[in-house]
C-alpha cells in the first residue's frame, strides 16, 4: 500500500435528487461504500467531508467500518460551512491529508471502475485526471504541493481556479464511470441500469 489518501466529498443537499444520495442503494451496498470500495489496497486513509444531514454520513460510516472489510483507515470530518459550497469541503479534507499525494472525488461518482483508479494511483504529476473522449472526470489525484496552494486560496474561490496554476496530466480511460454521478433521480436510475448490466457481477 503506498502513502496516498483519499477525499471523498459528501457535504452536499442532495438537491437535485430528491433523495439523500450519498446512502441511496446500489447492488447490496450504498453509493457512498462503492467510491470507498475502489480504494481498497490503494490507499492508507480515507477521509470522508459531511456537512449537510451529517449524522447520515457517521451513520453510514460506521456501518462500513463493522463490516472490517477495508484495510484503511477511515475520518470522518463535518464541514460547518458546507453552505458556502464544495471548495470550502475540499479545503476542509485537505486540512487532514498527510500523505504525498491524494485522490479526490465526489461521493457520488460510485461507477469508476477500480481498475481506473488503480492507473490513476500510479500516475506522476501535481494534477492527474481521467479523461474519456476528451472530458475530464473522477476521481483526480492531487499532490501535497497543489494541496497547499488550496488551502492558501481564498475560500469564495473554487477548485478549478487554483488547478488552472498547474500542469495536467490527462489519463485517457475506456470506462464511462469517470463521468457518471447521481446528481438527478434520472442519473440514478442511469446508474442502476449501467450496474445492472455492467458491474454487478464484480462486486
Amino acid at each position: 500500500m503506498t502513502n496516498i489518501e483519499a477525499i471523498i466529498l459528501a457535504a452536499g443537499y442532495s438537491s437535485r435528487a430528491n433523495a439523500y444520495k450519498m446512502t441511496l442503494p446500489l447492488g447490496h451496498m450504498t453509493v457512498l461504500e462503492h467510491m470507498m470500495t475502489k480504494f481498497e489496497g490503494l490507499i492508507s486513509r480515507v477521509i470522508i467531508v459531511a456537512g449537510f444531514q451529517a449524522e447520515i454520513i457517521q451513520e453510514e460510516i460506521a456501518k462500513i467500518s463493522c463490516k472490517n472489510t477495508y484495510s484503511f483507515e477511515m475520518k470522518f470530518i463535518y464541514n460547518e460551512n458546507f453552505n458556502q459550497g464544495m471548495f470550502s469541503s475540499i479545503q476542509k479534507g485537505c486540512h487532514e491529508v498527510n500523505a504525498q499525494t491524494f485522490l479526490l472525488t465526489p461521493g457520488d461518482c460510485p461507477l469508476v471502475k477500480k481498475e481506473t483508479v488503480q492507473l490513476i494511483a500510479k500516475q506522476n504529476g501535481d494534477v492527474v485526471i481521467p479523461s474519456l473522449n476528451y472530458k475530464g472526470g473522477h476521481p483526480i489525484k492531487l499532490s501535497s504541493d497543489v494541496k497547499q496552494k488550496i488551502i492558501e486560496t481564498d475560500p469564495t474561490s473554487n477548485l478549478r481556479m487554483v488547478l488552472a496554476n498547474y500542469k495536467k496530466n490527462y489519463l485517457n480511460v475506456d470506462d464511462p464511470g469517470v463521468l457518471m454521478d447521481v446528481d438527478t433521480p434520472e442519473d440514478y436510475q442511469k446508474a442502476m441500469e449501467y450496474y445492472n448490466t455492467k458491474m454487478s457481477f464484480k462486486t
